[in-house]
C-alpha cells in the first residue's frame, strides 16, 4: 500500500530523527537502523488505513523500541533478557529531551572516532542524509560498489571498536567538527545538483543541509567556518528558483533572470560572511562563501567582478587541493585571461576527474569561448554521455545542437 506524498515526505523527515533517538537509547547502530527501518515500514502499512497519530516522531520511536526490546531478548540470556526487558521495556518510553534535534545528534555520532574521515561522512550521508549508495559514491567520485564496501566496513569498524556509539562530550564535539561539516557540504550540492534523475534539483537535500548547519551554528556561533558553510549555502541555494526553467530544464548562471533570486538569503549570506573573515581564521568554507557573495552582488552577469573571484580562487588554491577548486579556478582563469589560460590550468588535472563530466563540460565551454567550435561539440555530448542527470544532460546536448546550427 503507498502512502501519499505528505505522508512519504514526512517518513522522510522523520527517519533520521527517530534513528537518532533510538541508538542514543539503544547504543546498537546496525540493530537500531534495522528497526527503524520496521517501524518506518509498519507506518507506510497502518497510517494510510488508521490515519496519522497525533504524534508520529513518538509513534516511531516506540514501534522501533519495541523491535530493539526482542532484539535485545533473542541475543541474551533468559536471566540477561529479563534484565534488559527490566530495564528497557519500551513502557518506561525512550527519554529524549524535546529541546534536542535528533538528527544533529545522530549527524556527530555518525562522526564516530572508529572510522576515518571518508567513512565517517559515507555513513552520515547514508544515514542523516537518506541518500543512497549511489548518490554519495557520485559524491566522492568513486565506483557505487567501493561505495557500499565502505559504509558496510563503517558500521563494522563501530561495532568492533568498542567505542559507544552515542552523544559525543563538548571536546569530542569539537574533534568532529570538520567531517561534519564536510557532510553537510556534501548533502546541501547533492540537493542543489542531484547526481542523478529526471530533476536538477533536490530541494528537501538542500534545504535540510541549511537547517542542519544552522544547528550547529546555533552550537558554534564563533566558529568562522561554520558561518562561513552556513554563508555559502543561503548565497548558493538563494538562485534556486532562477536555475530552473517552466519544464524544468537547466537555466546557467548567466543567464538567469536575477530578480528572482532570493534578495532574503542573500542578505543574510554576505553579513555572515562579511561578519567571519575580518576575524583573520579564513577557511576553505568562508572563501568559497565569498566567491559567492560576489557572484550574487552582480546585478547583471557582465557585471561579475572575474578578477576578484579568481583572486579568491587562487587563495583556495592554496588550501585545497581538491581536483573541482582546480577546474572552477581555470574558468575563473579564462574569464580574466582568456580561454587558453582557463585550457591551460584545465590540462594540469592530469586523470585526477577521469570519466567526471564536469571536466568534459568545462573543456567544452573553453573551447567554445576560443571558437574551436568543432572540439567544443564533441566534449559537450562526450560530458552529456557521462551525466545521469537529465537536466544537465539536456542542456549539454542543446549547447552542442546550437553549435552545430552555427556552423
Amino acid at each position: 500500500m503507498k502512502l501519499d506524498s505528505p505522508s512519504e515526505h514526512l517518513l522522510r523527515d522523520l527517519a533520521p530523527q527517530v534513528l537518532g533517538a533510538v541508538i542514543r537509547r539503544f547504543g546498537d547502530f546496525g540493530a537500531a537502523e534495522d528497526a527503524v527501518q520496521e517501524a518506518l515500514l509498519a507506518a507506510a502499512l497502518q497510517w494510510p488505513v488508521d490515519g496519522l497519530p497525533e504524534n508520529p516522531r513518538g509513534w516511531l520511536i516506540q514501534v522501533a523500541a519495541r523491535r530493539m526490546t526482542d532484539h535485545l531478548r533473542s541475543e541474551v540470556s533468559r536471566r540477561h533478557r529479563e534484565a534488559v526487558a527490566a530495564s528497557l521495556s519500551p513502557a518506561t518510553g525512550v527519554r529524549i529531551d524535546p529541546e534536542e534535534d535528533d538528527t544533529l545528534v545522530l549527524l556527530f555520532m555518525c562522526c564516530h572516532p572508529a572510522l576515518t574521515a571518508p567513512s565517517a561522512i559515507a555513513l552520515t550521508l547514508r544515514a542523516v542524509g537518506g541518500l543512497t549508495t549511489a548518490e554519495i559514491a557520485h559524491a566522492f567520485l568513486v565506483p557505487e560498489a567501493t561505495m557500499a564496501q565502505r559504509i558496510s566496513r563503517a558500521k563494522r569498524s563501530i561495532e568492533e571498536s568498542g567505542v559507544p556509539f552515542a552523544l559525543p562530550t563538548r571536546v569530542e564535539r569539537a574533534e568532529r567538527l570538520r567531517t561534519v561539516l564536510h557532510v553537510l557540504y556534501l548533502i546541501f550540492n547533492e540537493g542543489y545538483t542531484s547526481s542523478a534523475g529526471a530533476e536538477l534539483q533536490r530541494t528537501e537535500l538542500a534545504s535540510e543541509a541549511i537547517r542542519l548547519t544552522r544547528l550547529v551554528h546555533g552550537v558554534l556561533p564563533g566558529d568562522c567556518e561554520v558561518a562561513g558553510l552556513l554563508a555559502l549555502m543561503l548565497l548558493t541555494d538563494a538562485r534556486r528558483a532562477a536555475r530552473s526553467g517552466s519544464d524544468g530544464e537547466l537555466i546557467p548562471l548567466t543567464r538567469q533572470d536575477r530578480t528572482r533570486w532570493d534578495e532574503v538569503q542573500i542578505v543574510e549570506g554576505v553579513a555572515l560572511i562579511s561578519a567571519a573573515l575580518p576575524q583573520g581564521r579564513v577557511g576553505p568554507y568562508q572563501l568559497q562563501a565569498a566567491i559567492a557573495a560576489v557572484h550574487d552582488e552582480a546585478a547583471h552577469a557582465e557585471d561579475t567582478d572575474w578578477p576578484q573571484i579568481l583572486a579568491l580562487y587562487e587563495l583556495l588554491k592554496r588550501m585545497s587541493d581538491n581536483p573541482v577548486v582546480t577546474l572552477n579556478h581555470a574558468v575563473a582563469a579564462a574569464m580574466v585571461h582568456g580561454p587558453a589560460k582557463g585550457l591551460e590550468l584545465l590540462d594540469a588535472l592530469g586523470g585526477r576527474l577521469d570519466g567526471h563530466h564536469r571536466v568534459d563540460a568545462v573543456r567544452a565551454h573553453l573551447l567554445e569561448m576560443a571558437g574551436d567550435y568543432a572540439a567544443a561539440i564533441a566534449h559537450y555530448g562526450r560530458a552529456a554521455e557521462r551525466t545521469t542527470n537529465v537536466p544537465e544532460r539536456n542542456y549539454l546536448i542543446a549547447q552542442a545542437a546550437r553549435l552545430r546550427a552555427s556552423v
